[in-house]
C-alpha cells in the first residue's frame, strides 16, 4: 500500500489544479490568442472591412481607473479613434480567475496576449521590477513620479529581454493608506497589530515596526477586517470606501505606505501580429491614457481622505465618520528610517546582485539612478 502523500503536497496539488481550472477559463475567455491573431491579420480580416478585436485583461474591478479611464477607453475610444476598425473586450484581472501574481507569467507565456500586471504583486519573485515603489520611498506624487522616471528605462529593457514583454503603459493607484479598527495615534502603535498588506515589501515595513502583517487579497480585506481576523488594512482611500471599509474601521492614517503602480503590456509575439496602424494608434493613445490615470489617482488619494472622514470636500464615494490621524514630523523621520533600515535590505536581499548597484531612497540611502542593474 503507498502511504498517503504529504499534507503539503496534497495542497500544493490541489491548488495547482484549481490554477490550472483557471488558466483553461481564462483561455476560453482571451480567445483568439496571438497565434490567430496573427493568421486573422495575414489572412486580411480587417482589409476586408470586418473589425479586428483585441482581447484585453485590466485592472481590479470596481474602482475608477477600470470604470471610468480603462474600459471606456477600449470598449468606447479605441472604436471611436478607428471609425470602427478597431474594438477590444476588457476584464479586470481579479475577475479572470487567475491570481495577480501570475498575470505577468501569463503575458510572457502569451495566454494573455494584452494585460494588466500589479507590480506590487512580484515582490517575492521579482523584485526589481518593483524598484519605483518600496514602502517609505514616495512620501508624494511628485516623488514617484521622479523615482519612476529614473528607473524606467532599465524596468522597460529588462521586461523585453527576461519576459518577453512590450510595456505599454505603467499606471499608479492612489496612496496606500492604513484603515485600522482601533485607536491610532501614529506608527508605534501599530506594533502588535495584525495588518492586511498586498505585498511582501509591505510585509518588511510593517515587521519592521512589530506589527503582523498579513498577505491578503483585495477581495477578501473587508471580510477580514468585519470579523476582527485583521486589526488594519492597507490600501487606497477611495478603493477602501468603495468596498465599504469605512464601515468597519475607525482611524484613517494617510501616510501613503506604497502607491501602487501597475504595468499594461502585451506579450511580444501578440504586438508584432497587430495591425501596423492599430500599433500607431495605441503607441499614440495609451501614453495619454497613462496621463489621466495619474491625474485621476492624485485627485482620488484627496478625494478618498474626505469622503471616508466625512467631509464636506468629498465629491464622490460615500461620507464616513473616521478620524483622520495627522502624520507628525516624527512619524516621517521613521518612514525614512525604516526605508534605509529594513525596507532596502530586504529589497536587496531577493534582488541579489542585480539591485546592489541600484541607489533608491534620496539623502542617507542614496538617490534614483537609471541605467542597467
Amino acid at each position: 500500500m503507498q502511504p498517503p502523500a504529504p499534507r503539503s503536497l496534497s495542497l500544493a496539488h490541489r491548488a495547482g489544479r484549481r490554477l490550472a481550472a483557471a488558466l483553461l477559463a481564462l483561455v476560453a475567455l482571451l480567445v483568439p490568442l496571438p497565434g490567430a491573431a496573427a493568421q486573422a491579420a495575414a489572412a486580411g480580416a480587417t482589409d476586408a472591412g470586418a473589425p479586428f478585436k483585441l482581447r484585453v485583461v485590466g485592472g481590479l474591478a470596481g474602482i475608477t481607473q477600470y470604470t471610468q479611464l480603462e474600459a471606456p477607453f477600449w470598449t468606447r475610444d479605441l472604436p471611436r479613434l478607428s471609425g470602427g476598425r478597431f474594438t477590444a473586450d476588457i476584464v479586470p484581472f481579479d475577475r479572470a480567475g487567475v491570481p495577480g501574481s501570475e498575470m505577468l507569467r501569463l503575458l510572457h507565456l502569451g495566454v494573455v496576449p494584452f494585460g494588466t500586471v500589479l507590480m506590487s504583486s512580484l515582490s517575492a519573485q521579482h523584485p526589481f521590477y518593483t524598484a519605483a515603489d518600496l514602502p517609505g520611498l514616495n512620501p508624494d506624487m511628485a516623488a514617484l513620479r521622479a523615482t519612476l522616471a529614473a528607473v524606467r528605462p532599465a524596468l522597460e529593457q529588462a521586461l523585453r529581454s527576461e519576459q518577453g514583454i512590450e510595456p505599454l503603459a505603467l499606471y499608479v493607484y492612489p496612496a496606500q493608506v492604513l484603515f485600522c479598527r482601533e485607536r491610532l495615534r501614529g506608527l508605534a502603535d501599530l506594533r502588535g497589530r495584525v495588518v492586511r498588506v498586498s505585498s511582501a515589501a509591505q510585509g518588511d515595513f510593517m515587521a519592521a515596526l512589530g506589527a503582523k502583517p498579513r498577505l491578503v487579497p483585495f477581495a477578501q480585506m473587508v471580510a477580514g477586517v468585519e470579523s476582527g481576523a485583521l486589526d488594519c488594512a492597507v490600501t487606497a482611500a477611495m478603493s477602501g470606501n468603495v468596498l465599504g471599509l469605512h464601515q468597519h474601521t475607525a482611524y484613517l492614517y494617510p501616510m501613503p505606505i506604497t502607491w501602487g503602480l501597475a504595468l499594461f503590456g502585451a506579450n511580444q509575439a501578440a504586438w508584432q501580429a497587430l495591425p501596423q496602424e492599430l500599433r500607431t494608434l495605441l503607441r499614440a493613445q495609451l501614453p495619454r491614457l497613462e496621463t489621466a490615470i495619474w491625474l485621476s489617482a492624485e485627485e482620488e488619494t484627496a478625494n478618498g481622505l474626505a469622503c471616508n472622514t466625512g467631509s464636506s470636500r468629498c465629491t464622490s464615494g460615500r461620507r464616513g465618520a473616521m478620524t483622520l490621524v495627522p502624520v507628525s514630523a516624527q512619524d516621517e523621520a521613521r518612514r525614512a528610517e525604516l526605508l534605509r533600515s529594513a525596507v532596502l535590505p530586504r529589497w536587496r536581499e531577493r534582488c541579489g546582485a542585480r539591485c546592489a548597484g541600484l541607489q533608491l531612497g534620496g539623502p542617507g540611502a542614496g538617490s534614483p539612478a537609471p541605467g542597467k542593474p
